[in-house]
């Protein structure tokens, strides 16, 4: 969340409210929209850590908004993280732990974990084919998200096929 709302700073200064709608906007129903209170909490640790600065802008018959901006620190940190590679492969896969391990113990049988694993992976995957149908068709950024978890969910599908294969 912290650069993610970083990064809709650097576009334009903004307060809480209106950077949990650019989310929204942005994202659509593909990206779970965060707690406005989670925004602010957010808000304030970026303040505290000098990566944006807030200030007070009067209203009429309204309590004065905070409207954040980016500090240069902020835009360091930013420019860092566009730069930095995003986690790859999973090496450390929970499942496969409890695929390897499960049955050494005893505590579960191999294919009864696949399968179940399997059943899960399907409803993940009808619940984005559900998620694609309610998302507007103009929204290709929400769109591309829901595809990528879709392929991911594919790809988890077919390794538990041949975990399958090689462990049955």
């Amino acid at each position: 969340m912290r650069l993610t709302l970083l990064a809709l700073l650097a576009k334009e200064p903004a307060h809480g409210y209106e950077l949990k709608q650019a989310l929204e906007h942005t994202f659509g129903s593909a990206y779970p929209s965060p707690n406005i209170g989670q925004i602010y909490v957010t808000l304030g640790r970026l303040e505290k850590d000098g990566l944006i600065r807030a200030i007070d802008v009067e209203q009429s018959n309204r309590p004065n908004k905070k409207v954040y901006y980016l500090t240069v620190t902020g835009r360091e940190a930013l420019a860092e993280w566009a730069d930095e590679p995003t986690e790859g492969p999973r090496i450390r896969d929970e499942f496969f732990m409890k695929l390897v391990l499960a049955p050494l113990t005893g505590i579960a049988d191999r294919m009864a974990l696949i399968n179940r694993q399997r059943r899960h992976y399907l409803g993940v995957m009808r619940d984005l084919n559900d998620l694609i149908e309610r998302t507007d068709p103009d929204n290709r950024v929400a769109l591309l998200l829901i595809e990528g978890a879709m392929l991911h969910v594919q790809a988890d599908l077919d390794w538990l096929q041949r975990c399958q294969e090689d462990l049955a």
